[in-house]
């Protein structure tokens, strides 16, 4: 098993901004950009994460969060390419409403429900 926290989700969904959050915590925590392959188990690369969160946004969002004019097809199809990590996901966030700070709360209160550690011990 993979000690670490995989976060994967469609682009603009805040998987890099999350990592680093939860690596400033402590946890270790990694991005699997997997929503451009065509492997849909990429996440399982070096084994079964501890955790495998998944962060979905909605073509809106995305659209504001990145400044692309994408048409929902994109997103449709990094859904279909990243459908066995969320149905395999340990923790589903949707983050249209959240902010980073809330995203990772939850994210966190998530960890810690689960007995997952970090590797600091300032955390608070």
């Amino acid at each position: 098993m993979d000690e670490s926290i995989v976060i994967v989700g469609v682009c603009g969904a805040g998987k890099s901004t999350l990592a680093r959050g939860l690596q400033a915590l402590g946890f270790p925590a990694r991005v699997c950009a997997q929503e451009h392959s065509y492997v849909p188990a990429l996440w399982r690369r070096r084994g079964r994460p501890r955790v495998l969160v998944y962060l979905e946004a909605s073509l809106a969002v995305v659209r504001r969060r990145r400044g692309v004019p994408w048409e929902e097809h994109v997103l449709a199809t990094q859904r279909e390419r990243l459908a066995l990590a969320r149905e395999h996901c340990d923790l589903c966030v949707d983050t249209d409403p959240l902010s980073i700070d809330q995203v990772r709360q939850q994210v966190v209160s998530y960890l810690l429900a689960h007995n997952v550690t970090y590797l600091t011990t300032s955390f608070h």
